[in-house]
């Protein structure tokens, strides 16, 4: 699925005629989440890896003070320029837009002068709204963009905070720092282990070797996934202001125990928010397993993992769906799928899926064949297989 420096260039130059100025080209992959759903905002530890396809960019400087950016995923809108003698504001449409903006704002915020225009052609191959960070792509791109092409020399983890704070502050959504981490941090063949509340990560061999890793996009839009995001975001604060209140210490959900979560929930009155808290410390406790289990690779293990965390979110964190629930128990009635469950968000978007090799096929065809008698939905599927974070082409 990769796009060629060559297919890049003729695609850029049918859009800017200006061709004076040398090219540079930049790759941001998308990520999937393989376990930890909804714990990020938590201060627990995800298991993302970086996808083998995502955002490319092609950019040339200009002699003025614009910044002109094009989409080919959204050609429709034309190239939408700005001068950096303007003051930044988000604007009501188109939204990609935003991700550019928001990033080019944070570096003026933060003291960093852009000396000259830039001439942006974006492309992708990552489905939007799916559930795979086509925004944190963007962001991460656009950060890495500005970094090299004006030498900042900006530490990466700092970048990556910045585009988290232009998703929340920006863009709107209280997302955690997973998807920005995983996006610019992750190395081909391995899934990064990350703790959410101190930054601290290590990676894992997540080669596979017998098993390929499947995404199947429901094409479900995700029409409730960002204000349910919010919702969940505000319960878990509540949450642990209420646990904070009656039982000290606690500085995130993540960190309560498995073996203090019959106390933590005795402390809770409301039955939603303790399902919440349910699906926290069980999740957490699953990522840290997952882990291990990749490491020594028990993939049957981590298979059954995978399985345990979509019932979690579909009965205790109710993010899941018809159509996502609908996939999952399809790939979980494959004989050649070990372990099968939605990833990002939920309420639409992709599942993650772990099938053997001679089997991914067979298992695309059925599954998308049922899927569709299902729903009326067509399903699209993915093979993809860990890989680099962004970096210039």
């Amino acid at each position: 699925m990769n796009i060629s420096k060559s297919e890049l260039t003729k695609a850029y130059q049918a859009i800017y005629s200006d061709s004076n100025s040398p090219l540079r080209y930049f790759f941001a992959p998308g990520r999937v989440n393989l376990i930890g759903e909804h714990i990020d905002y938590n201060g627990g530890h995800v298991f993302p890896c970086a996808l083998d396809f995502g955002t490319y960019a092609v950019v040339a400087s200009r002699t003025d003070n614009q910044i002109c950016l094009y989409s080919n995923n959204f050609s429709q809108d034309g190239v939408y320029k700005h001068s950096l003698n303007e003051v930044i504001n988000k604007i009501s449409a188109p939204r990609w837009v935003n991700y550019c903006l928001g990033v080019i704002k944070h570096f003026i915020d933060h003291n960093y002068t852009l000396p000259h225009g830039l001439n942006i052609y974006i492309c992708g191959n990552i489905p939007t709204g799916a559930g795979v960070s086509s925004s944190a792509s963007i962001e991460i791109l656009m950060a890495l963009i500005l970094n090299s092409v004006f030498a900042f020399k900006i530490n990466e983890i700092e970048l990556v905070k910045w585009c988290k704070e232009v998703e929340n502050n920006f863009i709107g959504v209280n997302c955690g720092i997973m998807d920005q981490f995983a996006i610019m941090m992750s190395k081909p063949k391995q899934a990064l282990l990350l703790n959410c509340a101190s930054l601290d990560y290590q990676y894992a061999n997540c080669s596979l070797t017998d098993y390929t890793l499947v995404i199947a996009n429901t094409n479900k839009k995700r029409t409730l996934a960002d204000s349910k995001y919010n919702e969940r975001k505000n319960e878990c604060d509540e949450l642990l202001a209420i646990l904070q209140y009656k039982l000290g210490d606690y500085t995130s959900l993540a960190q309560i125990p498995p073996s203090l979560l019959s106390q933590s929930l005795s402390s809770v009155t409301d039955d939603t928010l303790q399902k919440r808290l349910r699906h926290v410390v069980s999740e957490e406790n699953r990522t840290l397993m997952a882990f291990e289990a990749i490491n020594a690779n028990q993939l049957l293990r981590f298979g059954k993992l995978m399985n345990q965390s979509h019932l979690s979110l579909q009965h205790d964190y109710e993010v899941t769906g018809f159509e996502l629930d609908t996939m999952v128990n399809l790939a979980w009635n494959f004989a050649g799928c070990i372990g099968s469950r939605m990833t990002g968000a939920g309420f639409g978007g992709c599942t993650i899926s772990l099938v053997e090799n001679s089997q991914v096929n067979r298992f695309i065809n059925e599954i998308g064949s049922q899927y569709h008698k299902h729903t009326g939905l067509t399903a699209e599927f993915y093979i993809t297989h860990p890989s680099s974070g962004a970096h210039e082409i």
